[in-house]
């Protein structure tokens, strides 16, 4: 079991936000300071969920910054789906060629992106649905937000940025940040506590992403190396585009928008939205994962008995 910060990094990046790359709802009057939370029920299991915060500007113009996680539950993008039909123009995030159509749902599995091809494994892994999948880009009212495959390229080719080197430097603040002796003593009371629930409880599969999902909603997205003094293409460089994107749409008279990008984008992007003189009036959350446990599943040590007992007939 790997549960510290570090051994994170690079599946939270690929999940919630710097990159789509294509070849119970409740409210409070501001923007919280993560755009993605694991809601504990008491019970040993919970969600995960993602925020959608609602700005206003004077004019009475709503633009809501719509955090995504790049796998979830097929039930959550049905839910974007549905919400998304109500917007003037939605802003969506997707490296691609200039030319590239964006992709029908269920053509997400076909990309030979590595990043890509990595989500869709943890999808498989989690038996979750990956997004490209599932939203319809192709909606009338969606809006590419995003620089392009060759922008994109260049641009980091410029600043000697890659993903590798990104991941070094995200890696590097964990290290030179390490957790106080008291949070590391309990780091490793926890890792126990983990191994042994997914091990002796119920419904393996959903503890194994109750660990996961702690560990999405306790990250500090912030503290990643994404947001240094000069940005990052992959997530300052972006943004810059899709807010220039969104004066094009203000601009044309539009009155209801969404921006929908990975929640580790919003930080930044509602900063940005704030400059524009618009102001927080709303979050809604929601859930992405369902984590509730499921009684009657078996634990994984049931299991591994059973093959066991099973094995054994089978050499009698």
């Amino acid at each position: 079991m790997m549960l510290r910060r570090s051994h994170w990094i690079a599946a939270i990046l690929l999940l919630v936000g710097p990159l789509v790359f294509a070849d119970a709802p409740a409210t409070q009057p501001a923007v919280p300071t993560a755009f993605m939370r694991f809601v504990d029920d008491g019970h040993g299991g919970g969600s995960l969920q993602t925020a959608d915060v609602e700005f206003r500007n004077a004019n009475g113009v709503d633009v809501h910054l719509v955090g995504a996680i790049h796998i979830a539950e097929k039930g959550y993008y049905d839910l974007l789906n549905q919400q998304f039909q109500g917007y003037d123009a939605v802003l969506y995030e997707m490296v691609k060629p200039k030319d590239m159509p964006v992709p029908a749902p269920g053509q997400g599995e076909n990309s030979t992106n590595p990043i890509s091809e990595f989500q869709v494994f943890l999808k498989d892994a989690l038996n979750l649905d990956f997004q490209l999948d599932d939203i319809d880009y192709t909606a009338p009212n969606f809006v590419h937000a995003d620089l392009d495959k060759e922008t994109f390229e260049q641009m980091q080719e410029e600043r000697g940025e890659t993903f590798e080197m990104i991941f070094l430097k995200s890696l590097m603040n964990a290290f030179t940040n390490p957790p106080t002796p008291n949070q590391t003593a309990q780091d490793g009371e926890d890792a126990g506590e983990d191994l042994i629930a997914i091990l002796t409880r119920p419904d393996v599969e959903r503890q194994i992403k109750v660990v996961i999902a702690r560990q999405l909603g306790q990250m500090d997205l912030s503290a990643m190396g994404l947001d240094g003094p000069g940005g990052s293409v992959l997530v300052t460089e972006r943004n810059k585009k899709a807010l220039s994107v969104l004066q094009d749409q203000l601009t044309a008279g539009k009155k209801k928008l969404a921006i929908f990008y990975g929640a580790a984008h919003m930080t930044d992007m509602s900063k940005r939205l704030e400059a524009m003189g618009f102001q927080p009036v709303a979050t809604r959350w929601n859930a992405a994962w369902d984590l509730t446990i499921r009684a009657d599943q078996p634990s994984a040590m049931e299991k591994m008995m059973r093959s066991l007992i099973d094995a054994m007939n089978d050499n009698n």
